[in-house]
């Protein structure tokens, strides 16, 4: 779905650069953002929003393999945008936050987001975050990401966001023993390398699993499946 921007392992030599649509309403934050992108050879700016439903006609148009994704935007939210985005398979998402945990914020978990990303990180931070996601690593920000799941979790399920329907504790059934396990160390926001020295296996072995409960779950996200295993108390080993 995504083009990457990683080492090539036919050849050894560089992959394509990430493709990234920048989502911000504010110009001088979003011509911010594309600056800082546009600083390094690996990261390709191909396009900007000014609005969700541009950043929605832009990823149906361009295929971005990620859009960055600010959640409060006017025409249409970045839930929404996000949603769509998601729905339709067009590109992972990074979200961007105030961190103020609001609804905004777990909608966008419910809605697939594949990370989140502090509006005030550094340049540095902003960088190694799209390529965390885009290298299909999408909890990035343990800390971070294990205070907004531990809040999501505490919250009563009346206040989520809702979706129609709660998890079903049957769809658990379809999964290994192992893939288990791997879906309670998501729900910790553990990446691919915690995961593999907490379970002593390879990590290439972890993203197998990933990728094989994602699909038995029909899940898009790696967030997704971090917010069931919550959700439905799946705990890690």
């Amino acid at each position: 779905m995504t083009t990457r921007g990683t080492t090539d392992a036919r050849t050894g030599g560089a992959a394509e650069p990430v493709r990234v649509l920048v989502a911000e309403d504010q110009s001088a934050v979003r011509a911010g953002l594309v600056l800082i992108l546009r600083s390094v050879p690996d990261i390709e700016v191909v396009g900007e929003a000014a609005d969700g439903e541009e950043a929605v006609r832009l990823a149906r148009a361009l295929r971005p393999a990620l859009v960055l994704m600010d959640l409060q935007m006017p025409r249409l939210d970045g839930v929404s945008a996000t949603r769509r985005i998601v729905a339709e398979q067009l590109a992972d998402v990074l979200v961007l936050t105030t961190f103020d945990l609001d609804e905004y914020v777990f909608g966008a978990l419910r809605a697939g987001a594949a990370g989140f990303l502090l509006k005030d990180s550094d340049a540095a931070t902003l960088l190694t975050a799209v390529r965390t996601v885009a290298s299909g690593e999408g909890l990035i920000a343990p800390a971070v990401t294990r205070r907004l799941l531990a809040e999501f979790a505490g919250r009563p399920a009346v206040t989520r966001p809702a979706d129609g329907t709660a998890p079903d504790p049957g769809v658990l059934d379809a999964l290994t023993p192992r893939e288990r396990e791997v879906l309670g160390c998501l729900g910790h926001g553990l990446s691919n390398a915690d995961i593999a020295r907490r379970l002593v296996m390879a990590e290439a072995t972890v993203k197998t699993h990933v990728s094989r409960l994602l699909g038995k779950l029909a899940l898009r996200s790696r967030m997704q499946a971090a917010v069931l295993a919550r959700e439905l108390g799946v705990q890690g080993p």
